[in-house]
């Protein structure tokens, strides 16, 4: 399973679950990429997208992209590191295109 975070993820995600295959929007070059972009871009090559954009779902038809998304209530480091065992959970459970609100 390959997974991405989305920018707005911190990069702790990547160094807590180090036996996770996890690359960054960063380290692909997508950066400052829209979403309706970054979607396609993603499901080309990923199976789980890691984000907190609260409006992704909203603006996006997630149907449409064959990615699983997971959706994180925060980017504040803190709260993202007690989510880490939650993470890991969903990461095991996710199914193609599901959307996982933690």
């Amino acid at each position: 399973m390959r997974i991405i975070l989305d920018e707005c993820v911190p990069r702790i995600v990547k160094r807590r679950l180090p036996s996770r295959s996890i690359a960054t929007v960063q380290e692909m070059g997508w950066a400052g990429i829209k979403n309706g972009e970054l979607l396609r871009l993603v499901a080309a090559d990923f199976d789980v997208f890691v984000t907190s954009d609260k409006n992704l779902k909203h603006q996006q038809n997630l149907d449409a992209i064959a990615v699983a998304v997971i959706l994180l209530p925060s980017n504040q480091v803190p709260v993202v590191l007690s989510l880490i065992p939650q993470i890991e959970g969903a990461l095991t459970t996710i199914g193609q295109r599901e959307f996982v609100e933690l």
